[in-house]
């Protein structure tokens, strides 16, 4: 059954970010056999005086397949504990696919543009049957970690960190090997125009497909009658 996993705040500024520690986290539900991971996204939230944070107020969201999410919300609360940085405000919920009602999304929706308060976050969690807890320091993170589950959720924000395969592309690849290899589901231009399979695209060092309408795309252009993978400026502007 497909879960959702937000967490926000997990670092500090001498850590590693929140995206790492997340990336951690599905390698440890899939050695201890408590889940399939299925892809983890960044989201980018409002950046704002009010807003406490430690670099660029994104948080992450991990995807999984799980029987067990007893097991799961324990091994992350785990985790989390032990590994989060000093000084951090770790928030994380635990969200199944079908349980996540119009209000989450809508929270999403507002984190990226208001402040918004955690008594809020918590309430609409409760009433979505979304288990959902500070672990460290002020427990803020659970409003970025409830947003980054309406964000997933609603399918068209944010860019994928990782997917199964996804950080062993490098160079040329045929598209249909792309698809194959990096678990991606889209290749198409910025018009919304898919490639043909037999095509070549170069993916350079640093794929990252963006989440469009519930599915991983990768966005290319053609360059010197080559297709390539559009900038990392373009992707981070189109996933922000």
């Amino acid at each position: 059954m497909k879960h959702l996993i937000g967490i926000d705040d997990t670092d500090n500024l001498e850590s590693r970010g929140t995206g790492h520690r997340v990336r951690e986290l599905a390698d440890w539900l899939i050695e201890n056999n408590l889940a399939e991971s299925q892809g983890i996204t960044r989201h980018q939230l409002l950046v704002d005086p009010q807003i406490p944070y430690t670099s660029h107020n994104s948080s992450a969201c991990l995807a999984v397949d799980t029987e067990r999410a007893d097991d799961v919300w324990n091994s992350a609360r785990q985790f989390l504990l032990l590994t989060s940085a000093p000084g951090s405000d770790v928030g994380l919920c635990l969200a199944r696919w079908d349980s996540i009602t119009a209000e989450v999304l809508n929270h999403g929706r507002r984190a990226k543009v208001e402040v918004l308060a955690m008594l809020e976050a918590h309430e609409t969690a409760s009433k979505s049957e979304i288990r959902c807890e500070g672990l460290t320091g002020t427990g803020g993170g659970v409003i970025g970690a409830l947003a980054g589950i309406g964000l997933h959720r609603a399918g068209n924000d944010g860019r994928f960190l990782w997917l199964p395969g996804l950080r062993e592309l490098k160079g040329k690849y045929p598209i249909e090997e792309i698809l194959a290899k990096g678990h991606i589901e889209r290749i198409c231009t910025l018009g919304d125009e898919e490639l043909s399979t037999e095509n070549v695209v170069d993916v350079g060092e640093w794929v990252r497909p963006v989440l469009r309408n519930g599915k991983s795309t990768l966005y290319v252009e053609e360059q010197n009658h080559e297709w390539h993978i559009i900038s990392k400026d373009r992707i981070k502007n189109l996933s922000n």
